[in-house]
């Protein structure tokens, strides 16, 4: 399995294409002369966001209120789609890994054979990273106040309207 290594990454950025509720997601970053463009669902940077922001917790690092400078990163070709992804703190370097990798766990043989690429993210790279991605994350579609679901310009069939709220 090729392993590729941005140790350190130099920027690293999520970006969406396409129309609210029709956005494709990227994981974009660049770091040691490349640059690395891989398609990924929306689920997964929001689980990613949400674990980021547990482990700086458990490390005791507090995000800053700065304004955030514009990624210069733009989408590429995809290398490929992200199926799974690790994150992991290093307490010597206080760095942060973020492994991606193209073949998911549960698929025969694919998680043996995928590439995958690790991502060294310092404190502060993943604080701006997290306040970026959840800024691309809520220029989504609306959400309804009295469900939470995304809502769309058509219309929006709100199950709390017919009393079969969703269980999350």
């Amino acid at each position: 399995m090729p392993v590729f290594e941005l140790d350190p990454v130099d920027q690293i950025a999520i970006a969406a294409v396409g129309q609210p509720g029709q956005r494709q997601f990227f994981l974009l970053a660049s770091g040691a002369g490349r640059t690395l463009t891989l398609t990924c669902e929306k689920s997964q940077i929001q689980a990613l966001v949400v674990r980021l922001q547990q482990m700086m917790a458990a490390q005791g690092i507090e995000g800053i209120d700065a304004t955030l400078p514009e990624p210069g990163l733009q989408p590429g070709e995809p290398e490929w789609q992200v199926g799974e992804m690790g994150l992991g703190y290093h307490e010597d370097r206080r760095m942060f890994v973020l492994v991606a990798s193209q073949g998911a766990a549960g698929e025969e043989g694919a998680a043996d054979d995928a590439p995958s690429v690790r991502f060294w993210l310092s404190p502060d790279q993943v604080i701006a990273f997290s306040k970026q991605a959840e800024t691309v994350l809520t220029a989504g579609r609306p959400l309804c106040p009295r469900c939470g679901l995304p809502m769309d310009p058509a219309g929006h069939p709100c199950p709390v309207n017919n009393g079969a709220r969703p269980i999350f």
